[in-house]
């Protein structure tokens, strides 16, 4: 029998709470085209909810772990299942103890994808496209003109 541990950057959580890891369809910008990328990301307990009800989602796959499988020391361990190519997304440390977070207070939604196994029955859709690095770039022409009594009192 192993013996739950806490861990050193969340002393409330141990290190077989329920977590939920999903592989991600995103992309990356540069010179104004598109380049597809597979990034894993913890998925919290309200987006699996909504993936499980049909919502279109960017997920290929989703795998139950425990935050003790993902987070072995100092570096980051990839579950079983998941491809080569696929990358952790920025701030996995922290989003991956958020997303642990909402599964020990929502325990009903470890239901949707049971503890040790995998789920690719999702509505996946890259139609409308996770863009990583995208900048909104707001300029003169975008302002809407607005009649000359607008903010007047008549």
């Amino acid at each position: 029998m192993t013996t739950a541990t806490s861990l050193p950057q969340a002393p409330d959580l141990s290190t077989d709470e329920y977590l939920v890891i999903g592989l991600a369809t995103c992309f990356l910008k540069e010179d104004g085209k598109l380049h597809e990328v597979r990034i894993l990301e913890p998925i919290p307990s309200a987006a699996i909810e909504a993936i499980a009800k049909g919502v279109p989602t960017s997920y290929e796959m989703a795998i139950a772990t425990t935050l003790g499988t993902v987070l072995a020391g100092e570096t980051l361990q990839k579950p079983d299942g998941f491809p080569e190519d696929a990358q952790f997304c920025d701030e996995f440390v922290q989003r991956a103890i958020a997303a642990a977070r909402t599964y020990k207070a929502k325990t009903a939604a470890q239901a949707h994808v049971p503890p040790g196994t995998t789920r690719q029955d999702f509505n996946y859709s890259t139609e409308r496209k996770r863009v990583l690095n995208s900048q909104r770039i707001v300029r003169a022409e975008d302002n809407v003109k607005q009649h000359k009594y607008t903010h007047e009192v008549l």
